[in-house]
């Protein structure tokens, strides 16, 4: 089982009126680990992850559509200095989208408070129509499929 781990700082103006990170915020953090995981940055110089192999450039080819995403939030997550570490990997690859699940751990017990499943569609920058996924892109997130995450209340 290989999976991404990203280390994500909270920010403290992550935190609602109730003294923990808000829902909104949490889909920010597995935003912030998606890009970092996926998308390959013109300063870093083979510094990246190894499923990083889209270009996030001005002039990239490549964009990534949300198309969906299934949160469930488990337990509050309360303000620390320590990152949240999100851990990631490809619960479906299809031809021209990719299933990501996360889980969002906490604390040196890693206790998972959230998990999820964002569905993402590989589309041209230039006419915006979904694009099958590239041979070299699919070489390099291979080895992080596994099974799909199971949430409490599963997909209908």
């Amino acid at each position: 089982m290989t999976r991404l781990s990203v280390p994500v700082p909270l920010r403290w103006a992550d935190l609602d009126a109730y003294g923990h990170v808000n829902n909104v915020e949490v889909l920010r953090l597995l935003e912030e680990a998606r890009i970092a995981a996926f998308w390959r940055h013109p300063e870093e110089e083979g510094g990246s992850a190894p499923t990083a192999v889209l270009d996030a450039g001005p002039t990239a080819t490549t964009h990534t559509v949300v198309a969906r995403t299934e949160v469930e939030y488990l337990r509050p997550i309360a303000y620390q200095r320590d990152p949240v570490v999100i851990e990631m990997w490809i619960g479906h690859l299809g031809g021209a989208s990719i299933d990501i699940c996360y889980r969002l751990l906490v604390g040196a017990t890693t206790e998972v408070h959230v998990q999820a499943i964002s569905t993402l569609v590989v589309v041209d920058a230039a006419t915006g129509a979904p694009r099958r996924i590239a041979q070299h892109e699919r070489a390099a997130w291979e080895p992080y499929v596994e099974d799909l995450i199971e949430l409490r209340r599963p997909r209908r």
